[in-house]
């Protein structure tokens, strides 16, 4: 691979492979003026940085378990040190969810739920009892109709000893590929959204008075249908949360659409894209709404930002502008200030494999990207790695030193496998 910056780079990679034509043009019939915007405007960037490379695979953290299936990828502060931890998912064998535990020189490995289970890719965290730690939230792949949440066990962790798990959802279709918690119907109290892929449906579900004892929460659909999926594009994915119109009311965001709370559970879907896909949300320019990055996740497809030019409840005012025209599987995206010059950046990555009948990559070229924005709607686009398989890579500060770094750990490549790309290392503030 050839990574930017990296003090500890190894090597691999080749071609990629697919085509993504007919999804640009669809958006570029929504660019603004019928053409992409990509701009590089130079001295006005900070200086980009420097990446220490730390991997299971050099012995610099612990290896994730024997699962050659990694699927889900969630931080958070979860033994509330102030320093943030970061947990994985598996399928195909035990264990179902490992923690990676800061600690002062590393990150010590600790088994969540030793038992197997086919969790598929997303995961949340929220302190869903009350008790003032976080949990978290996971759900079933395609072999399981279930979701669930576990409990954190808060002071009082061990290595061997797994969290106690709880069902939320138990029947209907299988596959929950991403979740998130926000108050979306503005009740002062965190629901739960959740897609249910086999259903082809969006749920939300309310947190019971006493969720230790439920045995399951109730939850009813606020979408059903496509939502950006079709052709290169597997099936409807991506969440998030953000006030879009404004209002001062968090939205929710699923597929190509964001929802419109209009009281209760009813819901409007607003389409802002011509495809679904991963998401991230944020503000790239001056302006009173923000703007909507969508990456292709499970497909091959554009990275592109949109923007709305009047009334953000009116699909045909949302445009969209072309970042990258070609993504593979582009399942990491992630939006964060990365150089710190107050401006939000994009991070963004492809898969290197997903098939599991063979051996060698789909895509051996895979590439991750920083796009470093101007925050006046302008990135310049830079090329962190190639030829390394990238999946639901997150950017967080993992080593508490006020910097932000990059995990990931890919699906079916190399593994079993974690990375880690500290920012100019473990500084002072750890």
């Amino acid at each position: 691979m050839r990574v930017q910056n990296v003090e500890t780079p190894h090597e691999t990679g080749s071609s990629g492979r697919q085509s993504a034509h007919a999804l640009v043009r669809g958006v570029q019939r929504r660019v603004l003026g019928g053409c992409t915007l990509f701009l590089t405007v130079l001295g006005v960037f900070a200086a980009d940085p420097r990446w220490v490379h730390l991997s299971s695979k050099t012995g610099d953290l612990p290896v994730p378990g024997q699962s050659t299936e990694q699927t889900g990828a969630l931080v958070a502060d979860l033994d509330r040190d102030g320093v943030n931890d970061f947990v994985l998912s598996f399928r195909q064998r035990a264990p179902a969810l490992v923690w990676y535990r800061r600690r002062k020189s590393g990150w010590d490995r600790y088994v969540i739920d030793k038992d197997y289970l086919t969790v598929e890719a997303g995961g949340a965290a929220y302190d869903i009892d009350g008790d003032g730690d976080l949990d978290i939230v996971f759900g079933g792949d395609w072999q399981s109709k279930e979701l669930w949440w576990w409990e954190n066990p808060y002071p009082n962790y061990d290595p061997s000893v797994p969290w106690k798990r709880h069902l939320i959802k138990k029947d209907g279709a299988t596959q929950h590929h991403d979740q998130i918690f926000g108050d979306f119907k503005g009740t002062g109290k965190a629901q739960l959204a959740f897609w249910n892929q086999g259903a082809k449906t969006l749920f939300l579900a309310d947190i019971p008075p006493d969720p230790r004892h439920a045995e399951g929460w109730p939850y009813g659909a606020i979408f059903s249908g496509a939502a950006g999926e079709g052709g290169a594009l597997r099936y409807a994915e991506g969440i998030a949360a953000y006030d879009i119109d404004g209002d001062g009311k968090i939205d929710l965001l699923a597929g190509n659409y964001w929802f419109k709370h209009l009281g209760g559970n009813r819901f409007q879907p607003v389409k802002f894209a011509d495809y679904g896909g991963r998401l991230a949300v944020g503000k790239f320019k001056p302006g009173r709404y923000p703007q909507i990055v969508v990456a292709p996740g499970d497909g091959v497809g554009p990275l592109t930002w949109y923007e709305c030019v009047g009334d953000p409840g009116n699909s045909a005012d949302w445009v969209g502008h072309v970042l990258l025209e070609r993504m593979v599987h582009g399942h990491s995206l992630q939006v964060a200030d990365l150089n710190g010059d107050g401006h939000l950046d994009i991070f963004a990555a492809e898969m290197a494999k997903w098939t599991e009948r063979r051996p060698d990559p789909d895509n051996p070229n895979a590439k991750a990207w920083i796009l470093y924005g101007d925050g006046q709607g302008h990135f310049r686009k830079t090329v962190f790695a190639t030829g390394i398989g990238f999946h639901e890579a997150r950017v967080a500060d993992l080593d508490g030193d006020g910097d932000l770094d990059i995990l990931d750990k890919p699906y079916n490549w190399e593994v079993p496998r974690v990375d880690v790309w500290l920012q100019n290392g473990t500084g002072a503030g750890k």
